[in-house]
């Protein structure tokens, strides 16, 4: 049964199969985050406390550059927030800067006297900003106006000057650009012993960045190995389905790796194509699974479509002040269409059936409830705040990806399998069948061997009856007709022609080398010389109607055909027709036809009766040779006489040079 036969006969070591790569790959992405989470914290006899965190919006707009350094900061209008923050609690459509301001001081317990280095760390900005230390620029985004820096997702950590510090309170302001439709505002803050804050960083860079970057080569390989298997295999649909669905995938991921909005001229024209990503990841993801649970759902497939190009055009068309409440809407109802997508597929999976259930839809099955778990979580738990660090779908997501490419792989290692199998039974088939083609072809040999003995022996049996034959009924004419014994000259002469008709069929097998008479005439002189004289012997009046040339040129094969046709022909006239006049035509009515015509005023014979008995070796043997040479032969027999004709399709004369 393939490579994966043995998962189908043994449920227990599939379960056991996908248990070991879970708990392999939860280990392998999941541990280096708890080992940091597990580890103990660093300690300080100086750990700095925040005392309060305060957010104002700031006087320049989204599109405005900042007014040198802190210039832009308002004096009043500060209101206290918790962090993480997203503005758009407070302020729902602001677009543009709004600034923190994060007071905190150093206590040293036991009065220390010296307090150690302070580090500061944030999980991330939307989009960009910069930070102060009282006055100071401690950093700054690459571009802090459209096409803004990415810094959302990308956490960093500073070491704090020891000579920008102050004594009692210090203040971090921190000015962050973003847009009211992408949840705006700042991450987690930390403060601390630069070992503790980068081990924070570490984690955060793990969950924030690594996770992500880990999905996103996943998702690339994915994606071209299995449209490369589709091109290969174009009739495997679901292969197809799922490069495409990982590719739609791997767009949505620069989400959350990206740096700038590159190629795309702002950061709203990137979200826009991101949500179309999604929008596409999920049709791509329902259309897989139909494939590849052999599922048919026409009509569900083409609202599939119709919802995809809606979403598609409303996350693309939508006006920016009600892009926030379109992309909310377009994802959640991707969202809803992919669970209600893995939900259905775990029924088609697990329902019972009369030939069984196959383990390899049971296996999708567990990736898509992997899928709904993560999906719920994150809806409940993440939606609306800033959790990216919290969301499940980062480290499920090279997990789920890595199952899929396994369960396909599988798949596909099975499917190989079988055509290998099937490739060993067609070249055993094609070995026994080449092996009784050889008989077959050796029984056939011999017979045409056999029958081309036969053809031979006939052959030679007919030149001698029209050659031989003829030439020694002449002989033995002129022998009892003689009123006296022959002269020994003439005995002789009969004798020689008698040897020259034996080379004459002796030599039949090359007469194809031989030379054709220049003209009708040069080829009826031998026979006519031969038969005048027999005829004449005998008192038969004889006509010969010779055409003077060639307007069609025959073969040596059929000329050598035509004379003995009239050998034949005008031996019998001698032996059984007791005419007292023969007359012999040879005629082209067309140039690529010659007809002899043969005819004497003898008593005739009943020509069906003759063929119908099958007694008469003359006839067989003219009816043999016409045919061989491609002729008609047509004879017409009766009182009055008999006529016998003669027509061959001759090659077309050669034009002059």
């Amino acid at each position: 049964m393939g490579r994966l036969g043995w998962l189908r006969d043994r449920p227990e070591g599939v379960l056991a199969v996908w248990a070991r790569w879970v708990v392999t790959l939860v280990l392998a992405v999941g541990g280096p985050v708890w080992a940091q989470a597990d580890a103990p914290p660093g300690g300080s006899a100086c750990a700095p406390r925040v005392l309060s965190v305060m957010a104002v919006r700031a006087l320049d707009g989204v599109d405005a550059a900042p007014r040198g350094g802190m210039a832009d900061r308002p004096a009043q209008g500060w209101e206290p927030v918790q962090l993480p923050d997203v503005w758009t609690r407070r302020w729902p459509n602001h677009d543009g800067a709004v600034w923190y301001r994060i007071d905190w001081e150093r206590r040293c317990a036991g009065g220390a006297a010296e307090a150690a280095p302070v580090a500061l760390g944030l999980s991330g900005m939307s989009m960009a900003g910069e930070v102060f230390i009282h006055r100071d620029l401690l950093w700054r985004d690459a571009s802090l106006v459209e096409p803004l820096s990415r810094s959302w997702n990308k956490p960093r950590w500073w070491l704090l000057p020891e000579s920008a510090l102050n004594a009692g309170v210090n203040t971090v302001w921190v000015r962050v650009v973003g847009l009211s439709v992408l949840s705006p505002g700042l991450g987690t803050l930390q403060l601390g012993s630069a070992p503790e804050v980068a081990l924070q960083h570490e984690r955060s860079h793990w969950q924030q960045q690594t996770v992500y970057f880990i999905n996103a080569v996943m998702s690339a390989m994915a994606g071209a190995m299995f449209l490369l298997v589709w091109c290969l295999r174009r009739q495997e649909h679901a292969y197809g389905w799922f490069g495409l669905m990982s590719l739609g995938w791997l767009v949505y991921l620069t989400t959350f790796l990206a740096d700038t909005p590159w190629p795309w001229p702002d950061t709203l024209t990137k979200s826009r194509v991101s949500m179309v990503a999604l929008v596409w990841y999920v049709l791509c993801a329902c259309l897989f699974t139909f494939r590849f649970g052999a599922q048919r759902f026409a009509r569900v497939e083409r609202a599939l479509w119709v919802l995809a190009a809606v979403g598609a055009a409303a996350a693309l068309l939508a006006p920016q002040a009600m892009a926030r409440q379109v992309f909310m809407a377009v994802w959640l109802s991707a969202v809803a269409v992919f669970l209600a997508n893995c939900i259905q597929f775990q029924w088609h999976a697990w329902r019972p059936r009369a030939a069984g259930r196959q383990w390899g839809h049971i296996l999708l099955a567990l990736c898509w409830l992997v899928f709904v778990v993560v999906a719920l979580h994150d809806l409940l738990i993440v939606v609306g705040t800033w959790e990216v660090a919290r969301s499940w779908a980062a480290l499920s997501g090279p997990l789920i990806v890595t199952l899929m490419m396994l369960l396909l792989g599988g798949q596909l290692a099975q499917q190989m399998g079988s055509v290998e199998r099937f490739n060993r039974e067609l070249e055993q088939g094609v070995a026994r069948a080449r092996a009784d083609l050889a008989q077959a072809l050796e029984r056939e040999h011999a017979q045409a061997l056999e029958h081309t003995k036969l053809q031979e022996r006939m052959q030679i049996a007919h030149d001698l009856h029209d050659g031989l034959g003829g030439s020694l009924m002449r002989s033995m004419a002129l022998v009892e007709l003689a009123q006296q014994p022959l002269a020994n000259q003439r005995v002789l002469s009969l004798l020689k022609v008698l040897r020259d008709d034996l080379r004459q069929v002796i030599d039949h097998g090359s007469s194809a080398g031989a030379q054709v008479p220049d003209t009708p005439v040069q080829w009826a002189a031998p026979l006519r010389h031969r038969f005048t004289l027999l005829f004449d012997e005998m008192g038969v009046a004889s006509q010969w109607r010779i055409a003077p040339q060639w307007q069609g040129r025959p073969s040596a094969l059929q000329c050598l055909g035509l004379t003995r046709l009239v050998e034949e022909a005008l031996s019998n006239a001698l032996k059984h027709s007791r005419a007292r006049h023969v007359c012999v035509q040879c005629m082209q009515p067309q140039p690529d036809t010659l007809q002899l015509r043969i005819a004497d005023d003898g008593v005739g014979f009943d020509v069906e009766a003759v063929r119908n008995a099958g007694l008469s070796v003359g006839m067989r043997s003219m009816t043999a040779r016409a045919e061989r040479i491609g002729a008609t032969l047509t004879v017409e027999s009766g009182a009055g006489g008999t006529v016998l004709t003669v027509a061959v399709a001759l090659a077309p004369a050669p034009l002059p040079a």
